[in-house]
């Protein structure tokens, strides 16, 4: 069973059903195996949690 994982923004859950299922359908398609094994995470982050070039996300956004 293949698990995808996605770690970024806060997303709605519109924005969740549709990454959920481009991604599931786009693993299936390249690997051949059925959509029905893939299991797909999101994990949102906070700006505070994460960083870019030694800046944290929250303080780049100002």
């Amino acid at each position: 069973m293949p698990v995808i994982t996605m770690e970024g923004p806060k997303l709605n859950k519109d924005q969740k059903a549709e990454l959920v299922k481009s991604f599931s359908e786009t693993a299936s398609k390249v690997t051949g195996i059925p959509v029905s094994a893939m299991v797909v995470i999101i994990r949102e982050l906070e700006g505070e949690n994460a960083g870019v070039g030694g800046c944290l996300l929250c303080d780049m956004k100002k």
